[in-house]
Order: structure tokens, then C-alpha cells, then sequence
């Protein structure tokens, strides 16, 4: 994969995030690409998304700030809202 002028970007073996369904107490692993990471304004409105593959319930959980770090380490899509 190339990057602006010719730089090549490192590709690192895939990364997966272990989870929990709150609607099912499914537990499960996700790849990055099945995370949602929204960063708000305030600890209330940080947190990351997904649909659990179990039951297809759309789960929210609240992101700490080393819950922020990983996933956006791990290359989770981010949105940030004002």
C-alpha cells in the first residue's frame, strides 16, 4: 500500500478486540473494520459501536481514554463530534 510521495505504510498482522454483548452476553472477537469509535465533547458522548453477531443487536459502550487509544491504535474507524 502506498501512502503520500512513494511512502509505503507498514501492514501489521490484523487486529481483533475482544467484546461483549450487552443485549445477549455474547462474547466475541471483532476486527477492527466491525467497530464504530465516536469521540465527543465529554466522557458522555465518547464510545464505540458495533452489531453483535450473535443476536444483531446494535451495542453502545462508553470510551475511556485507554479504550480511545487502543482502538484508534488498532486502526477502528473514528468519527469526531462537536
Amino acid at each position: 500500500m502506498s501512502g503520500p510521495r512513494g511512502v509505503q505504510a507498514a501492514a501489521g498482522p490484523p487486529v481483533s478486540f475482544k467484546a461483549a454483548c450487552s443485549a445477549c452476553r455474547a462474547r466475541f472477537e471483532l476486527d477492527a473494520g466491525a467497530l464504530r469509535l465516536v469521540i465527543g465533547g465529554s466522557r458522555r458522548t465518547t464510545f464505540y459501536s458495533f452489531t453483535c453477531p450473535a443476536c444483531g443487536a446494535c451495542v453502545r459502550k462508553p470510551a475511556g481514554e485507554r479504550i480511545v487509544e487502543l482502538l484508534t491504535g488498532g486502526g477502528v474507524s473514528t468519527l469526531r463530534s462537536v
